[in-house]
């Protein structure tokens, strides 16, 4: 997938990052030349212009693109002015970046149907690491269940999910499992990366730094990570 990212500040950049490094083609556009220049080398192709500025996206493949983000955090003005001009070019989808109850109103009214709000999420995000000590990353179903990525213990390594017996033991589902992979990136520079094995079978064998992707009960991941 090519995504265009526009503002490089740590939300922005995390998130090109873990998209390049997920194998997607990014390009990432910043008005200051050293966010530009501190990610040139790690993803695609980064630009430097204002991006309130319509004419200087001549220079952008946004007819190309399959996604767009507006990311920019500092300033929201210039947002609204981005987002405005990127929804003329382009009927690609775009996610907004919202920095005030009023930003959502006019994202909204643009036709914006995917908004986020990076800051107040990375702190439930971090609350619910906190509350679930040993996890990876968490996502709450609902306030009984939720899917979380654990990384396999020492115990699991060069067993089968049916020699675990996961479901009889912990009581919880694999749904999946993420798998480091070292590649190549456009510039010749290695990078690892999570490959996600699709979907387990009973001989799916874990290996060292697999990160189990489970579903169930928050007190049975509760229990689980007693083991850790």
């Amino acid at each position: 997938m090519k995504v265009i990212i526009f503002g490089l500040g740590n939300f922005g950049t995390s998130l090109a990052l873990n998209l390049t490094e997920t194998g997607n083609e990014v390009i990432g556009v910043d008005y200051k030349m050293d966010k530009i220049n501190l990610i040139k080398d790690k993803i695609a192709h980064a630009i430097c212009f204002d991006s309130t500025n319509e004419l200087g996206y001549s220079s952008l493949p946004i007819k190309d693109a399959n996604l767009l983000v507006v990311a920019i955090g500092e300033n929201e003005g210039a947002s609204i002015v981005t987002t405005a001009i990127i929804r003329r070019l382009t009927k690609a989808p775009i996610i907004g970046r919202s920095l005030s109850p009023i930003h959502d109103t006019i994202l909204q009214a643009m036709g914006i149907e995917k908004i986020v709000h990076p800051e107040q999420e990375a702190a439930e995000r971090l609350t619910n690491k906190i509350n679930f000590k040993k996890i990876i990353e968490n996502f709450e179903i609902d306030q009984n269940y939720s899917i979380s990525e654990i990384k396999a213990i020492k115990e699991f390594h060069g067993k089968t999910i049916e020699e675990l017996k996961f479901r009889e033991i912990y009581k919880l589902n694999i749904i999946t499992v993420m798998r480091r992979k070292e590649k190549t990136n456009l510039f010749g520079n290695k990078i690892v990366s999570s490959e996600v094995i699709g979907l387990p079978t009973s001989t799916t064998v874990i290996n060292p730094d697999d990160v189990l992707v489970v579903f169930g009960l928050n007190k049975d991941i509760s229990n689980l990570l007693d083991n850790y």
